[in-house]
C-alpha cells in the first residue's frame, strides 16, 4: 500500500496569511485541550476561511485571478513574491465559490492536494469541487519537474469535471516553469501592508486611530516582513493587551509587540552569552518551556534538565547557594501572585527556546528525553503538560527533528494503562499532523505502525485512532480510513474502539462510504484466508444504521454482493433484519429489499438464507407492516430464483424450502 498525500482543507487554526505560527486546537479523550499559536496547520474548516476573510487583505493582481477562476473547469496558478499572501489568496479565492460568501454547498469538497509524494487513490473530482495545491516548499528543479507532471494530470481532471484549482507557485523557480502554463497563471504583488495590520487588530477589537500606526518603525516593518509576520504583530499586540501586564493604552502594546517581534532574538543571545554557567542557562530554558507552571514545579524540571545533561551537583549545599529567588531574579523572570513563573518581557519564552534549539544541537536529543519525564510532573495541570508538548514540538520541527516528537508519542503511549488516552500523546501526534512541512512524515510514521500491527501496544493504538479520528479525518479522510482499517482489525478493546469510529467517521460521509466498502472488497477478494475480519467489518458497514442517508444503493449493492457471495454466516441475520426494519417503518426505503436480493446474484445459498431470515423476522412479532414487508421479500426472491411473480401476499414457503 502506497502513501495517500491527498489533503482535505478543512480545519486550519488562526489565520493563514499570518504569523509564524497559527492557532492550535487540540482534543483528546472529548476534551478541548486549549488555543493557542503555533506551526503552521493544514487544516482549514469553513469557519476558519470565514475568520479569514474578515482578516484578509487582497494583494494586487487578485481581482484578475478571481475572473478568470469563475469558469467551471478553470485552473489558476499565482506567482508572486515571498511573503505577498499566495496561498492566503488562493484560499480565499476558492473560497468564494460557496453559498452566501462561503458556506459549502452540500457534497462540496474543499481539499488541499500533495505537493509531492504519492497518491494512494487517485483524485475523483466533482463538479464545483475546489482544491489548493501549494507547491511554494519546492526549491529544487527534480521536484519541481515531478509536481508538475502530476499538475497536469490535475489539472485534466478538474477541467474535464468542472472543478476549480487553484496552485501556488514556488518562488524563485520561473527559469523551470513551462511556458504552456504562463496564460494560466496570475502575478501577485503586495497588498498595503498597513491595511493587513489595520484588519487583524480591528477584528480583535483593538481601540486605535490611524494615526497610531503611522511611525516610522512600523512603516519599515510593515514594508520587509511577509504577512504572516505582520499578523503575528497584530496577534502579539492582542496578547499585550489581554496580559495586563504591559499598560492600558494601544500605543504601549504596540510597542512591546513591536520590540518583542525586532529585538528578543538579539536579546536572548546577548542574555545567555553573558549567562555563562550551566545552573543559569537550564534555568533560563527550564522557565522558557514550562512558564506558567508553579515555581515548584519550574524548580523540579530544572533539577531534572541538569540531570539529564549531565551536570554534577554543586559540591556546597543547598543553603550556601544562591536561592532560588534571587536566581530568577538575575534571568528577568518573574513569580506572579499565584507562584507561577513567566519572563518579564512580551513573548521572551517563545525568543529563549528558539535560540536553544538553534545553538546547541548537540543537547538535542537529551532535551527530548528531559521533556519526555517532565512533561508528566506531578504539578502540572494538563494543560501546562499540553503547552510544555506544543512548545517542544515546534523547536523539534522547526529543526525537521519529527522524530524527536514521535518518539514522545509512543514513549506516552505505550506507559498509559487502561482505556483514556494520554494527552501529551494525542496532542504531539496531532501537532505533527497539521504541519506544513513535516505532516506528511507524520502521516507516513502512521501508516507504518498500524501496518506493522503486531508490534503495536493498546495505548499507541487508541492514541493513533483518536487522531485520524479528530485530525487525520479532517484534512487526510482517505487516509483515516486506510489507517483506522488497520487498526479496526486488531482484536481487544482497542481494535473495538478503532471500529467504531471507522464506521462513525465513513457513515457520515458518501465518498468515504464507498471508499471503505471498496477496500474491504477488494481486501477479502485478495486475502482470502484472512478475509473473515474485513467480511465481518463490511458486514457491519452494511447495516442500516451504518449507512449515509438518504441511503447509497449502488454502493450498498457491493457491498452486500461481496457479503453474498460468501457462505451465510449468522452475522447476516443483523444484516437484513436491520433492512427490514427500515422498510417495516418507512415504505419508502423498500428499495432495499430489490437490491439486497439482486446483490445475491442469483445463488441458491444465499436467497435461502434470506428467505429464512424473513422468515425468522417476520414471526418474531404479529404485525402486519411485518407481514408486508416478508411478503415484498419472499416476492423478490421468487421471481429471482424461480422467475415467478405471483408471490406478492403469500405467506413464507415450506419451513424446508425457505432453509
Amino acid at each position: 500500500m502506497t502513501e495517500q498525500d491527498r489533503v482535505t482543507v478543512n480545519d486550519p487554526r488562526g489565520p493563514v496569511n499570518n504569523g509564524d505560527g497559527h492557532q492550535y486546537v487540540f482534543y483528546g479523550a472529548g476534551t478541548d485541550w486549549m488555543i493557542r499559536k503555533g506551526v503552521a496547520s493544514l487544516r482549514i474548516t469553513r469557519e476558519d476561511r470565514v475568520r479569514l476573510a474578515d482578516r484578509f487583505a487582497p494583494p494586487m493582481g487578485y481581482r484578475e485571478a478571481a475572473d478568470r477562476l469563475e469558469k467551471p473547469g478553470s485552473v489558476v496558478l499565482l506567482g508572486g513574491p515571498p511573503g505577498c499572501g499566495r496561498r492566503a489568496a488562493a484560499i480565499m479565492l476558492l473560497h468564494g465559490f460557496g453559498e452566501d460568501g462561503g458556506t459549502d454547498e452540500e457534497g462540496i469538497r474543499f481539499e488541499e492536494l500533495p505537493a509531492t509524494g504519492t497518491d494512494e487513490s487517485p483524485l475523483v473530482p466533482g463538479t464545483g469541487d475546489r482544491f489548493l495545491l501549494d507547491l511554494s516548499g519546492i526549491v529544487d528543479e527534480e521536484a519541481y519537474d515531478h509536481a508538475q507532471r502530476r499538475l497536469a494530470v490535475r489539472r485534466s481532471q478538474v477541467q474535464e469535471a468542472g472543478a476549480h484549482m487553484v496552485v501556488v507557485l514556488p518562488s524563485g523557480m520561473e527559469h523551470a516553469h513551462p511556458p504552456d502554463l504562463d496564460p494560466h497563471t496570475v502575478r501577485l504583488g503586495r497588498p498595503r501592508d498597513v491595511a493587513v495590520v489595520t484588519r487583524y487588530l480591528r477584528m480583535d477589537g483593538m481601540p486605535f486611530r490611524p494615526a497610531d500606526l503611522g511611525s516610522p518603525d512600523l512603516q519599515h516593518l510593515c514594508d520587509r516582513s511577509p504577512m504572516r509576520e505582520l499578523a503575528r504583530l497584530a496577534g502579539l499586540v492582542r496578547a499585550a493587551r489581554d496580559s495586563g501586564r504591559f499598560g492600558t493604552d494601544f500605543a504601549g502594546w504596540l510597542d512591546q509587540a513591536m520590540h518583542a517581534v525586532t529585538d528578543r532574538a538579539g536579546e536572548v543571545g546577548r542574555q545567555v552569552a553573558a549567562v555563562r554557567t550551566a545552573p543559569e542557562r537550564a534555568l533560563l530554558l527550564a522557565t522558557a518551556m514550562f512558564e506558567e507552571a508553579p515555581a515548584d514545579t519550574v524548580y523540579e524540571a530544572w533539577h531534572g534538565l541538569m540531570k539529564t545533561v549531565r551536570h554534577e551537583e554543586e559540591a556546597t549545599t543547598e543553603l550556601a547557594r544562591k536561592d532560588f529567588g534571587e536566581r530568577l531574579a538575575g534571568l528577568g523572570i518573574e513569580r506572579d501572585p499565584d507562584g507561577r513563573l513567566r519572563f518579564d518581557r512580551l513573548a521572551y519564552a517563545d525568543a529563549v527556546r528558539t535560540y536553544f534549539w538553534a545553538n546547541f544541537p548537540g543537547v538535542r536529543d537529551d532535551l527530548r528525553d528531559w521533556i519526555g519525564r517532565a512533561a508528566g510532573l506531578r504539578g502540572l495541570t494538563t494543560d501546562d503538560r499540553v503547552n510544555v508538548v506544543v512548545r517542544f514540538g515546534e523547536r523539534a520541527l522547526a529543526v525537521e527533528r519529527p522524530d524527536h516528537l514521535f518518539d514522545l508519542v509512543v514513549r506516552w503511549a505505550d506507559r498509559t494503562t487502561g482505556t483514556p488516552c494520554d494527552p501529551r500523546a494525542v496532542a504531539a501526534l496531532e501537532l505533527g499532523l497539521g504541519h506544513e512541512r513535516s505532516g506528511g512524515w507524520f502521516r507516513k510514521r502512521m501508516y507504518e505502525c498500524v501496518a506493522r500491527s503486531g508490534s503495536l501496544s493498546d495505548g499507541l493504538a487508541r492514541v493513533l485512532t483518536t487522531a485520524c479520528v479528530q485530525s487525520l479525518s479532517t484534512t487526510h479522510p482517505d487516509q483515516a480510513v486506510v489507517r483506522l482499517h488497520y487498526l479496526a482489525v486488531r482484536q481487544g478493546e482497542a481494535g473495538r474502539e478503532a471500529r467504531e469510529a471507522l464506521l462513525g467517521l465513513a457513515g457520515r460521509d458518501r465518498r468515504l462510504y464507498r471508499l471503505l466498502i471498496d477496500r474491504l472488497r477488494d481486501r477479502a477478494r485478495r486475502e482470502p484466508r484472512e478475509a473473515d475480519p474485513h467480511l465481518q467489518l463490511l458486514t457491519e458497514l452494511l447495516r442500516n444504521g451504518r449507512a449515509p442517508d438518504p441511503p447509497p444503493w449502488p454502493d450498498l449493492f457491493l457491498g452486500w454482493e461481496a457479503v453474498f457471495s460468501q457462505p451465510p454466516t449468522p452475522l447476516w441475520n443483523p444484516l437484513v433484519s436491520s433492512w427490514l426494519d427500515t422498510v417495516a417503518d418507512d415504505s419508502t426505503q423498500k428499495m432495499a429489499l430489490d437490491v439486497m436480493v439482486g446483490a445475491t446474484r442469483g445463488r441458491a445459498a444465499a436467497l435461502h438464507r434470506l428467505y429464512a431470515i424473513a422468515c425468522d423476522w417476520a414471526g418474531s412479532t404479529h404485525h402486519p407492516s411485518r407481514a408486508a414487508v416478508a411478503a415484498l421479500f419472499w416476492h423478490h426472491i421468487d421471481h429471482v430464483q424461480y422467475g415467478r411473480t405471483e408471490r406478492t401476499t403469500a405467506g413464507p414457503r415450506t419451513t424446508e424450502e425457505a432453509r
